[in-house]
């Protein structure tokens, strides 16, 4: 019954089928002999006993002799492979047959239940893989043309029909849909798609159909950024595993020694001492100190932790950042984006200096018809009027202060009251307690337009989790001005803010943070905007807004959060923590079982079927301890 509803199992390869009927034919043979040993030992010199036997050892450790022979050749002698295979076939020839058979039988059914461990933590994050989209339907004509998504270019307009995959991100045109985001954000709800909304590659169109134009190249768009991200995560690993790779290129040699001193030393120096005796005692020491359990474990552990965020829409690039973010001290939040909306609203135009109200909103819009700042973008909207294309003849963005433009042959500058004194233009408007973009025209001070942001409904929910891990210190950075900054950190609970910063400055502070740490506690900063990708590169961990955040600062980011919500980044350290707990569990299990097993083996308290138990049964519940960092 068991082995029926393993090979029904469709996800079940053929490879795996292949050593599920090695298995069980090798148990088939190895029963039958243990059965029957009396009477196959009975043949002249026990020739059928050691047919049976070979027969059943060769078909569960064929690829273990192979691989050891394989690396033996390559020059990578001293490993798992070489230390089962000397264990075996040293037992074999002390006529130890059935302890031999079984442990190489117990090893293969262990390796083969480690695959399939192994594959349900690669699913969590391979699904995200399988959303990469096969087909666009693409407008040609008035007709539609199913193309692979490479072929279809910027500007082109595509069909995406109910049931289908959005292949391309792009704006929507026409239409209404449902679009299910849960692989890419991990938000269950499905979220309604409509004309001017942006749609992102690797939503799924539950219901309606949708008319759009594709904003991003294939190369270019989320899912193929997501998939970089995923197939390059094992790159960065943690200094866990690479201590634990360093330490077994010393421990598997220094256990052969130690074996090969176990079985030819008492027997030399102790006349009651057998050479069979001590060699059995040898072989149990080996069979145990098998590292399997530390080098399958431990990465896997990590896996899972990087598979277990991404099912919640966070992205983790390596496992150096899982162990990074499980020591954070310090989170640095950006305000612009992350914690308020970014959505601005023009609220009150304030002239000055005889300018009308509307001739602030013309030059502003004007000026601001380049920009994709969302200030900017409330400003155009704000402006009831066109802007002519013509009617700027210059454009200069300054970071950190403004815009400086040609219109109708008038300089004009719009930005922050820091580009006023930058420029030196006299103003009596300067402490405001709200988001103010301030006009200059030909020089003259105009007047001022006071935008509006709101703060995101779970922002203050991000603050309080921080806190809820109560060793967390919360600091905000920001260009805005300090009367702004003064009241979203105030509302947010935020333990400091600085205000009024250039990009450069942002870098300084956060080198200032970094400075008043130790040196294991750990800074992260979240932001999303270009000007942020900076501070992000050189913060210890970086978080991105990945939903609305820019190219550069997902792509610096070591940390990518699929939505828009804060409140992710607790949730990010929470799940690091719980994976690295998870990893020190398994070597601590590891090392402690094996440890006790090897002194009982040399003192001859342990057989070799106790040895399988110290080696595979360590290793499955390592690896079954591992996947628990798979759940949330």
């Amino acid at each position: 019954m068991a082995f029926s509803m393993f090979w029904k199992n469709e996800k079940m390869n053929s490879r795996q089928k292949r050593e599920l009927i090695e298995i069980g034919a090798a148990v088939f043979l190895f029963i039958g002999g243990f059965v029957f040993r009396t009477r196959l030992h009975s043949t002249p010199f026990g020739i059928a006993e050691y047919a049976v036997f070979l027969a059943a050892f060769l078909i569960a450790g064929y690829e273990v002799l192979l691989l050891a022979a394989k690396n033996i050749l390559r020059g990578k002698i001293f490993n798992e492979h070489l230390l089962m295979s000397l264990a075996t076939i040293v037992a074999i020839v002390i006529a130890a047959l059935p302890e031999a058979v079984g442990v190489m039988i117990f090893y293969k059914i262990g390796v083969f239940l480690e695959q399939l461990s192994v594959k349900k933590s690669r699913n969590s994050i391979h699904s995200l893989l399988e959303l990469k989209p096969t087909y666009a339907n693409l407008e040609k004509s008035g007709k539609h043309e199913r193309v692979e998504p490479k072929g279809v270019r910027v500007g082109d307009v595509i069909l995406v029909k109910p049931g289908e995959k959005v292949p391309l991100d792009g704006i929507v045109l026409t239409g209404t849909a449902q679009v299910d985001t849960t692989a890419l954000t991990g938000e269950s709800i499905p979220r309604k798609i409509e004309a001017g909304d942006q749609i992102l590659s690797g939503m799924h169109v539950a219901s309606g159909s949708l008319r759009m134009e594709v904003s991003r190249s294939y190369q270019d768009s989320s899912i193929q950024r997501i998939v970089h991200m995923v197939e390059h995560a094992a790159d960065n690993k943690a200094k866990t595993e690479k201590f634990i790779t360093t330490f077994s290129k010393y421990y598997t040699p220094g256990i052969v020694v130690l074996a090969l001193c176990v079985a030819v030393l008492p027997p030399l120096l102790l006349h009651t001492a057998t050479f069979h005796d001590w060699i059995y005692r040898a072989l149990v020491m080996l069979v145990v100190s098998c590292p399997c359990a530390l080098m399958i474990s431990i990465p896997l552990g990590y896996f899972g932790g990087i598979g277990g965020a991404s099912k919640k829409g966070i992205l983790v690039k390596g496992s150096s950042f899982i162990d990074g973010l499980s020591k954070t001290r310090t989170v640095v939040f950006d305000k612009t984006g992350t914690l308020t909306k970014g959505s601005f609203n023009v609220l009150e135009v304030v002239s000055k200096n005889g300018h009308a109200r509307e001739d602030i909103l013309f030059y502003a819009a004007c000026a601001e018809s380049h920009s994709n700042h969302p200030i900017a973008q409330s400003i155009r909207d704000h402006f009831e009027g066109t802007v002519e294309p013509s009617a700027v003849t210059s454009y200069e963005e300054i970071s950190g202060f403004g815009i400086m433009a040609e219109v109708d042959n008038r300089l004009v500058f719009v930005g922050n009251d820091r580009m006023l004194h930058k420029e030196g233009i006299d103003h009596d408007t300067c402490e405001l307690k709200q988001t103010a973009a301030h006009v200059v025209i030909d020089r003259v001070y105009a007047g001022y337009i006071i935008i509006g942001d709101e703060l995101k409904q779970d922002a203050p929910v991000a603050i309080d989790e921080l806190k809820a891990l109560s060793t967390i210190k919360t600091v905000m950075l920001t260009g805005d001005n300090r009367q702004v900054a003064g009241y979203v950190a105030g509302s947010l609970g935020i333990d400091s803010y600085h205000a009024e910063l250039l990009p450069e400055d942002k870098v300084k502070k956060l080198v200032e943070i970094k400075s008043s740490l130790k040196k294991s506690e750990k800074v992260v900063f979240v932001g999303d905007g270009i000007n942020d990708a900076p501070v992000i590169a050189q913060s210890d961990i970086g978080i991105a807004m990945g939903k609305f955040g820019s190219d550069i600062a997902i792509d610096s980011a070591d940390v990518v959060l699929m939505t828009d919500s804060p409140s992710k980044v607790a949730e990010a350290i929470r799940l690091s923590k719980k994976t690295r707990i998870i990893v020190y569990q398994n070597i601590v299990l590891a090392l402690g079982i094996k440890f006790i097993f090897v002194v009982l083996g040399i003192a001859g308290f342990a057989n070799m079927w106790e040895a399988v138990f110290g080696d595979v049964g360590v290793t499955l519940i390592a690896i079954l301890n591992s996947l628990r960092a798979l759940r949330s």
